[in-house]
């Protein structure tokens, strides 16, 4: 590998762990425990936050728990008890905005994955999880704080979160790895 990609790839290896050293660990175990006590979980995500959003919640359903995603035609009500889960990195979705004025209306407990701890989204969040990256929202002019493009800091600190949580998650619920393999689909 060149020399120039080989910097490239420190470089935002470099940006991500930067990122995820100062996520709080206390709001990532709160956030891990309101998952693993939910009735129910639905979540949500925009553009490429809904890819990363959605491989969560393949892992929380190998872990065994209720989850379902925005748009599944197999997406229960949410009510008392259940948690919505949204990512809006820019804080400002009006999708994830709506959805969560809907969640709360039917009682569920919103839990927010942002950039933004003062956005709108973030006002109508019961928990959050801030994730000091840069997005769409803050990837021009002086504020740009990454080599990577508009929201991709956000996006992979997502992604590793994500995995982490499943950890902290595994050791919650119990589910062994045979569990979890189980769970798998085969209609791949």
């Amino acid at each position: 590998m060149g020399d120039q990609n080989e910097n490239l790839f420190r470089t935002a290896l470099d940006e991500l762990g930067a990122v995820l050293a100062r996520v709080d660990e206390g709001r990532i175990d709160a956030a891990c425990s309101m998952l693993a006590d939910a009735g129910r979980i639905v979540v949500y995500g925009c553009g490429r936050e809904a890819l990363q959003v959605k491989g969560f919640a393949m892992r929380l359903y190998h872990l065994g728990l209720p989850v379902s995603v925005v748009g599944d035609m197999t997406t229960p009500p949410l009510g008392p008890g259940d948690v919505f889960l949204a990512s809006s990195g820019p804080g400002e979705t009006s999708t994830v905005l709506t959805l969560m004025r809907v969640a709360r209306e039917a009682g569920a407990t919103n839990l927010l994955l942002t950039a933004q701890a003062d956005g709108s989204t973030a006002r109508l969040a019961d928990a959050t999880l801030l994730i000091p990256a840069q997005t769409m929202a803050n990837d021009q002019g002086p504020p740009r704080t990454s080599v990577l493009p508009m929201g991709s800091v956000f996006e992979g600190a997502l992604f590793l979160l994500f995995e982490v949580m499943v950890l902290k998650l595994k050791a919650l619920t119990g589910a062994s790895p045979e569990a979890m393999r189980a769970r798998h689909t085969n209609m791949e």
